[in-house]
């Protein structure tokens, strides 16, 4: 399909246009809600870590090495944790961002379809594809990252659970 035609049948079917203009716009959405439960995540991660450092503080008064090394193992995971999610929060606003973008230049470039300027045409077109494309993999980048992050936080748990039933059988 060339150019000439292609702009015709944007002309005649205004839902290719809306398509290409709220589908990044729904996915806008969709980062910022991934941001939005990041975000949290990251905060439960920090108040995790405070929690833990002043654990350690008290552990140190203490002569308990085992509690310490525990608790050592533990804040090194939480920090191993708080990275992942600052990676995924990035990888989120950088989608955020990219769907805006796709979206903003989608309506642009359609706006110039009936002014037949078919060099700028091809730019926008490019251009919004690339922004959604950048978007998509900050997608797929903060949700490794997330995976990543709660399979720390599942071994974190399983870890306790484990000393708890070491512990009952003593």
């Amino acid at each position: 399909m060339d150019l000439a035609s292609g702009a015709s049948e944007l002309q005649a079917n205004p839902f290719v246009v809306l398509t290409f203009i709220v589908a990044p716009a729904i996915l806008t959405n969709a980062s910022a809600l991934m941001i939005l439960s990041t975000s949290n995540r990251f905060a439960r991660a920090i108040d995790r870590s405070r929690e833990l450092s002043r654990q350690i503080v008290e552990a140190r008064k203490g002569n308990d090495p085992e509690l310490l090394d525990r608790l050592d193992t533990e804040i090194l995971l939480t920090e191993k944790r708080a990275v992942y999610l600052l990676k995924a929060i990035r990888s989120f606003y950088l989608s955020l961002g990219g769907f805006a973008l796709g979206a903003l230049v989608s309506l642009l470039g359609a706006s110039l379809v009936s002014i037949h300027i078919n060099a700028a045409n091809q730019i926008f077109a490019i251009s919004s594809v690339l922004a959604v494309f950048l978007a998509v993999g900050g997608l797929i980048v903060g949700s490794v990252s997330l995976f990543r992050e709660s399979r720390i936080t599942v071994g974190i748990l399983q870890d306790r659970i484990n000393r708890l039933h070491r512990n009952r059988n003593l």
